[in-house]
């Protein structure tokens, strides 16, 4: 296989070029999903409500709501028409839906008028279509202007919608200069560093490509999976070509060289892949999508670097390796002999250190405020600001819909008044209490019914002075619930929060599911690789606790954390650091079949401690500017998380695993098959 990849490698290149032009061209037709509701399971309580919903009536629920200040009740009518005239809105609620406008206002309810009109200032309630968030959001921009608002889920998606691609491309323009410089301060050619990233960036391109044949990706992955891809498999690339540059000092032809290399290279590659790869697969076992979506994309991206590395990479060295030759400079880094005899004077506190740590770490990790949905934009945007001003004039007002079986007027009406009594209800619409109990439905017009009842079903629509999650919110949905439960047998209830509720409630699983996973795929691959039952243990302990330190920090600091965040990055940090662990632990092996631990650890750590690094700092740096670059709460999450992980890693791995290593030396031995340790002194 070698000799052939050696023997066609201009046609490699070739396809490979055609493949990443296509691939190119491709990922324009690839379609990005903003809409995380799209992501639960098909049968999750309030999917099946907003089917039933949509099935039952023609109205849809609110996800909108625009504020204009300074106006009268008839220049209110005027914007009102003007807003249903827009493409793409349905539904705009008012005041003159729900009390009579011929009537004084000072004659009606104050608490009813006060909700859509007070002040001089007017709120209307609207739904923004599916598919139309980002044109529709621009177009009431330009009816309002500057000095009204807008807000909304489907405002909260355009925005996230408007900002990824940008975001993207602002990512990328920081990211690229900062790995080039990376790998030309640890190469000592100024031609390597751009095999490495042409390499990577091929598998990148084809990756992205294929997602055609899913069809659509959510904006998580869209904004995620190309960057991480490119961080935790440039590693291949620069274990293929180091080993190749070794090979060159040793034998004048190149092909004989690469040949040598791949043989070197693979079982490291192999290893580090896949651990990566089977990391990454438990995140497709989640029922939320958006986990599944971003696994299924590494997977493909990590098996594509894989071949891109071992096929395409070998081929494109050996046309250009001339370049490679001319383009040679000094190295910039300082030699880093005798570094291990220093990090060894840390051994005893080291260990001291994490001991401490640890637990509070694990607990601290466990008892995270997390935040389900994407969060608040930052008060610095136009959403940010819309928000604040809305909630300031009009107060915190989250619609939810409860569907209940038609036909007990007097029941229905119970029902409505023992929701109106509930904590933080600031109004209900219903037919029992807006038209009258008394009067049958099928005695009026059916414009005046339609929103209410369908042949099978009523529909309740409840205004809660709640955000969109938190405890308040979640512990209010469960009462409304089981109020409407000891009424009916059947009920549905449905809106955004009840879909963050239903998030909350099925990621929570996912999350035991996803790091079992994790954890056993990765440890059947540690067993494979070191053929020990210690070794494992702890590599997977020493990852396992920098995994726990990076995710108590948001306790500590007292700051809620995006839980799809926090589901993701457990995963992601221990199947992409881990490779650092594997690494230093191959070359310690090696070393201690030739001398004893102590030696061997000092001589592993100054090998390898510049390799670690070079890894840890790129990994590092795509986590701190997606965090930097991206307004949306979920994605600038992943980023923190991932830059500071990254770094928790690299210094466990330097300064807690050769102490653990070095500390349980003879337990590895004992529980190692043919291990073959140095017995001298």
């Amino acid at each position: 296989m070698i000799a052939r990849i050696i023997k066609h490698k201009k046609s490699i290149v070739i396809i490979f070029m055609i493949l990443t032009i296509l691939s190119t061209v491709a990922q324009f037709a690839v379609s990005v999903n903003y809409n995380m509701v799209d992501y639960l399971p098909k049968d999750s309580p309030s999917m099946n409500a907003m089917n039933l919903m949509e099935e039952e009536f023609d109205e849809p629920v609110e996800n909108a709501r625009v504020m204009i200040q300074d106006v009268s009740i008839t220049e209110a009518l005027t914007y009102k028409e003007e807003l249903e005239a827009i493409e793409g809105i349905s539904g705009v609620m008012w005041l003159d839906d729900v009390v009579d406008l011929k009537v004084p206002l000072e004659m009606g309810d104050s608490d009813t008028i006060e909700s859509y009109y007070q002040d001089k200032a007017a709120l209307f309630s609207l739904n923004i279509a599916e598919g139309y968030e980002v044109e529709v959001t621009d177009e009431i921009y330009d009816l309002i202007g500057e000095e009204n608002a807008v807000a909304g889920e489907a405002v909260n998606t355009a925005t996230s919608q408007k900002m990824a691609g940008s975001e993207s491309m602002y990512a990328g323009a920081l990211l690229v200069p900062i790995i080039i410089l990376i790998l030309v301060l640890s190469t000592n050619s100024w031609m390597e560093p751009v095999f490495f990233l042409t390499a990577i960036g091929v598998s990148v391109l084809i990756n992205l490509g294929t997602n055609i044949f899913i069809g659509e990706v959510s904006f998580v992955t869209q904004s995620v999976a190309p960057i991480l891809q490119l961080a935790v498999s440039l590693d291949y690339a620069i274990f293929l070509l180091h080993s190749f540059s070794d090979y060159r000092k040793e034998v004048s032809d190149p092909k004989e060289a690469m040949q040598l290399a791949m043989k070197r290279s693979f079982p490291a590659i192999v290893a580090s892949a896949s651990t990566t790869f089977f990391g990454f697969t438990a995140l497709t076992f989640m029922d939320f999508g958006i986990g599944a979506d971003l696994g299924l994309n590494l997977l493909k991206g990590i098996l594509l670097s894989f071949i891109s590395v071992m096929v395409f990479l070998p081929a494109l060295t050996l046309m250009f390796y001339h370049w490679i030759d001319r383009t040679q400079h000094r190295s910039f880094v300082p030699d880093f002999k005798n570094i291990g005899k220093h990090v060894m004077k840390f051994r005893i506190p080291s260990l001291i250190l994490v001991l401490l740590i640890i637990v509070p770490a694990f607990l601290a990790q466990s008892n995270t405020s997390f935040i389900y949905g994407t969060g608040e934009h930052p008060e610095n945007t136009r959403a940010g600001q819309d928000v604040t001003a809305i909630q300031e004039a009009f107060g915190k007002n989250m619609p939810m819909v409860l569907l209940v079986p038609e036909g007990d007027r007097a029941k229905e009406e119970e029902l409505v008044q023992d929701l109106e009594s509930l904590p933080q209800v600031s109004s209900v619409l219903s037919y029992v209490n807006m038209v009258s109990p008394a009067i049958p439905p099928g005695y009026l017009d059916e414009s005046m019914t339609e929103s209410f009842y369908s042949d099978d079903y009523a529909r309740i629509t409840l205004y809660t002075e709640t955000d969109a999650e938190g405890e308040e919110s979640f512990s209010l949905i469960e009462k409304v619930q089981e109020t409407a439960d000891s009424y009916y047998e059947e009920t549905h209830l449905l809106g955004e929060s009840v879909t963050l509720y239903d998030m909350k409630n099925i990621v929570q699983k996912d999350n035991k599911l996803v790091n079992w996973l994790t954890i056993i795929t990765v440890t059947a691959v540690l067993l494979i690789t070191f053929r020990s039952i210690s070794i494992p243990l702890v590599l997977l302990l020493t990852i396992q606790a920098s995994v726990w330190v990076n995710l108590s920090f948001p306790y500590f600091m007292d700051t809620p954390l995006v839980y799809v965040g926090y589901l993701l990055i457990s995963t992601i940090q221990l199947a992409a650091t881990v490779d650092y662990a594997i690494l230093f632990t191959e070359n310690y092996n090696h070393l201690r079949k030739e001398m004893p631990a102590l030696q061997a650890i000092k001589k592993t750590i100054d090998d390898k401690i510049f390799a670690i690094f070079v890894s840890a700092s790129i990994l590092s740096s795509v986590g701190f500017i997606l965090w930097i670059t991206s307004s949306n709460p979920i994605v600038s999450s992943i980023g923190l998380l991932l830059g500071r992980g990254a770094l928790l890693a690299f210094i466990m791995v330097v300064f807690v695993l050769p102490a653990l290593l070095v500390a349980l030396d003879w337990v590895i031995e004992k529980t190692t098959w043919k291990p073959n340790f140095y017995k001298g002194k």
